[in-house]
């Protein structure tokens, strides 16, 4: 990797914070109406160098059909086999026959919009890096100051809470 100087990991730094106490992430600058992408977006040549493939491979997604798992657990385990394998390997996968209706799947979509559409004082109520002790965490990037690029995305997630069984 190429080495940064102290000035431009400063600059960065000082980018990263600034966009960071904004609480309103890249929506806040969809929103603020942006019209070139900040710097902290760009990604470095020389991670680009590296991610570059000799080869022209055309990736496909794994795709995991759930049909029949229900009624054959010869047929779950190899599924429980493949989702292992998906989630090891790539990190996700697509899921097909799940059963979840697709109006339930609208709805999620529809609550995911209305979220990042709220005002920006509600949805900083939500804003936090920490994902211990929060049931529900919005911000930009969780890796923020960690990686080594930026990417353009907001997270909402949820903290699925445990509890005592019996």
């Amino acid at each position: 990797m190429a080495s940064i100087s102290a000035n431009s990991e400063a600059d960065r730094l000082a980018q990263l914070k600034a966009f960071d106490a904004t609480k309103a992430g890249v929506k806040g600058l969809v929103d603020a109406g942006v019209r070139e992408i900040p710097p902290i977006f760009y990604t470095p040549p020389d991670i680009m160098d590296n991610n570059k493939s000799s080869d022209d491979k055309k990736f496909t997604f794994p795709v995991i059909d759930l049909e029949g798992t229900a009624t054959d657990p010869a047929k779950r385990k190899e599924i429980v086999e493949k989702v292992r394998d998906a989630s090891s390997t790539w990190g996700f996968f697509q899921v097909l026959n799940h059963g979840v209706p697709l109006n339930v799947l609208e709805e999620m979509k529809a609550g995911v919009k209305r979220f990042y559409e709220q005002d920006l004082d509600e949805k900083t109520k939500f804003f936090s890096r920490d994902y211990s002790t929060r049931k529900v965490a919005y911000n930009s990037n969780y890796d923020l100051y960690t990686a080594p690029v930026t990417n353009w995305r907001d997270t909402r997630s949820t903290q699925a809470r445990r509890t005592p069984c019996g």
